[in-house]
């Protein structure tokens, strides 16, 4: 039986998918780009006494971020970033909330370095780094529950925009073709907007594969 479940919530303006991974033996949460809306991430929460223990932040753009300092004061947890994301969460041109709306700036609790692997509510994630939507944007890879937390790096059929200060087609072409290639056909996708997906679909059907 799996010992695991996600939850998403659509949320703000640009309809970011926010991600409650949730271990069910425990109740131990992750809450992955609390995108705004904080109050409606805690009754999510609430409502079956879950325990949150980190934000985990696929990049730094304003409409991924919104919620994450509400969300660690009222839970006191840590946000995890990028590594070379830094300057984009504190930087509000970078983060284009200088441009959409009220400028926002975020520091991380803690920077991520490539390869890394986090030990978090009971589980190991890998941490990808996949340059392209930004420069510093990374996945967050589950290899035993097979999963993947692609943010706006891989979409359904689709990949993120590259057009965005730190942005690069290129370096998102290699970004995507890495995933693909690197991560089992049956993993399970879950992007920064629209719906989910999987590896082997994308395979065959991501025009950027």
């Amino acid at each position: 039986m799996e010992n695991w479940k996600v939850d998403s919530l659509v949320l703000g303006m640009l309809r970011t998918n926010c991600y409650l991974l949730t271990n069910t033996e425990t109740g131990e949460t992750l809450i992955i780009d609390p995108a705004a809306g904080s109050e409606r991430i805690a009754g999510k929460l609430l409502e079956e006494g879950r325990k949150p223990v980190a934000v985990l932040l696929t990049h730094g753009h304003f409409d991924h971020m919104g919620a994450a300092d509400s969300v660690r004061r009222r839970w006191k947890i840590p946000v995890y970033l990028g590594k070379d994301e830094e300057d984009v969460a504190q930087d509000p041109m970078k983060n284009l909330s200088g441009i959409w709306g009220s400028s926002l700036t975020l520091t991380a609790d803690k920077l991520l370095e490539d390869g890394s692997v986090l030990s978090l509510a009971g589980f190991a994630i890998r941490v990808i780094r996949t340059p392209g939507h930004t420069k510093g944007s990374v996945c967050y890879y589950l290899p035993e529950q097979k999963l993947l937390f692609s943010g706006d790096t891989l979409f359904r059929e689709s990949v993120g925009r590259s057009d965005f200060p730190t942005g690069s087609g290129g370096a998102l072409s290699r970004s995507v073709k890495l995933l693909l290639a690197g991560i089992p056909e049956e993993t399970r996708v879950y992007p920064g907007h629209e719906g989910e997906t999987d590896i082997a679909h994308e395979k065959h059907y991501n025009p950027f594969a």
